[in-house]
């Protein structure tokens, strides 16, 4: 964690969607405060977090927001997509319609924030594997059609929580430096490129950069 007073270099905001129930406020929890509680209630419109990391020796605060799943709340989430520069897209690996739902919050998100963002499916609750309704390959498949970064992950165990999220800012990062060092005036696509402050990332994110990574854990 940064120090009190420390120099920002980035801010970055990071969405939470998916429908209700499948541990959107308990991710979050988990990165933001280490926490998990058993008897969580349902977010109510939307909530935020941050936590400051160490990236590749930069200061990166990362701005979670936890949108609401409850269908009644979408009209007034939606507007919180703007500004995002990635987001993580929630389903319960115990709930099958939550991962069929998954395609219409695809949707959304892209349709009100840049299409271009950094996306990562998330497989939660990877500890109920004897429940599970939604296998690995099917979301890793779906992933890999729609450029999407995919895990899975326990907020209960604590498990790819820091993963997901490290993975997700890390490539945000790196796009953010490349465009510093690489030019690309043809406008072909080869090179990442800042228009405005959108972010354009080329090509598919289907590998987390592992070893690209060099982040503090609080």
């Amino acid at each position: 964690m940064a120090a009190v007073g420390e120099k920002i270099d980035y801010v970055f905001k990071v969405v939470l969607i998916g429908d209700s129930a499948v541990g959107k406020s308990q991710i979050l929890a988990r990165f933001a405060r280490d926490e998990f509680s058993l008897d969580s209630k349902a977010t109510i419109g939307v909530e935020f977090q941050t936590r400051t990391l160490v990236i590749q020796h930069k200061s990166v605060k990362a701005q979670i927001w936890d949108t609401a799943g409850q269908e009644r709340y979408r009209a007034v989430t939606s507007a919180y997509y703007r500004g995002a520069v990635g987001a993580l897209l929630v389903y319960d690996i115990t709930k099958r319609q939550s991962f069929d739902h998954i395609p219409r919050w695809l949707e959304e998100l892209r349709s009100h924030a840049d299409k271009n963002i950094v996306i990562m499916l998330v497989g939660n609750k990877s500890d109920l594997e004897d429940q599970r309704a939604v296998s690995t390959e099917d979301a890793s498949e779906f992933a890999q059609k729609e450029n999407l970064f995919f895990l899975e992950t326990s907020a209960l165990e604590a498990r790819n929580v820091e993963t997901a999220f490290q993975t997700v800012l890390t490539e945000i990062f790196n796009i953010i430096n490349k465009k510093t060092v690489v030019s690309d005036p043809q406008g072909n696509g080869n090179a990442p490129t800042l228009s405005g402050k959108k972010i354009v990332i080329p090509g598919p994110a289907q590998e987390i950069p592992k070893n690209k990574m060099c982040c503090q854990t609080s």
